[in-house]
């Protein structure tokens, strides 16, 4: 039986999308933060994203989809994977050294999705690449790229039993990496706490 769509909490109240953007930072420190988040919060698939970090005008894009804002990337993901089983379990975060203003995260996606009664994700490697505006220091644009073809993806999850044969072997577990978020990008975004805590050395 389906419960009342009415009666469902959204999961994504807590997040102010209006929210004051984040102060610019450095391209290796915003991916150092950007790899504290996302390991955290898994918002690749759990949507519970923070837009401190987002233009106004951020899109997304990958092979199959194209859209416009944060809000509706962050409830698109959301709706897309099946929250009691997908993960995205985030391997680096780096700059990348080829495209200039960006920030490439490699990740390891797994679970299932809402499509049809279900389906079940085939582990693979996804590259999401961040474009950083250089003036304001947020995203403004997003692609992710996965390390197989559409129909391996798709092959792999209406027949399992191919995954390794004709299509590619799963992605290996990721090791779980514990990472701090750096000091100064704790709550206040350069406030009056923050300054408090550099001045007591903390």
């Amino acid at each position: 039986m389906q419960s009342d769509k009415k009666d469902e909490v959204d999961p994504l109240a807590n997040i102010d999308f209006n929210a004051p953007k984040a102060r610019k930072r450095s391209l290796e420190d915003l991916a150092k933060v950007l790899d504290a988040e996302l390991i955290e919060k898994e918002w690749f698939v759990t949507g519970k994203v923070n837009p401190i970090y987002f233009d106004d005008n951020f899109q997304f894009q990958d092979p199959d989809v194209k859209l416009t804002g944060i809000e509706e990337y962050a409830r698109g993901v959301l709706k897309l994977f099946d929250q009691s089983t997908s993960r995205a379990q985030i391997i680096s975060s780096v700059v990348n050294t080829t495209i200039p203003d960006t920030i490439t995260v490699t990740w390891r996606l797994s679970g299932d999705v809402n499509i049809g009664p279900g389906l079940p994700i085939k582990p693979y490697i996804c590259y999401t690449d961040f474009t950083v505006d250089n003036e304001s220091g947020l995203i403004t644009f997003q692609e992710d790229r996965f390390d197989v073809p559409g129909w391996d993806i798709l092959l792999s999850a209406l027949f399992p039993f191919l995954i390794g044969k004709i299509t590619k072997a799963a992605a290996p577990e990721v090791e779980p990496r514990v990472v701090e978020m750096p000091k100064a990008a704790v709550s206040g975004e350069g406030g009056i706490f923050d300054g408090l805590i550099k001045f007591f050395g903390a």
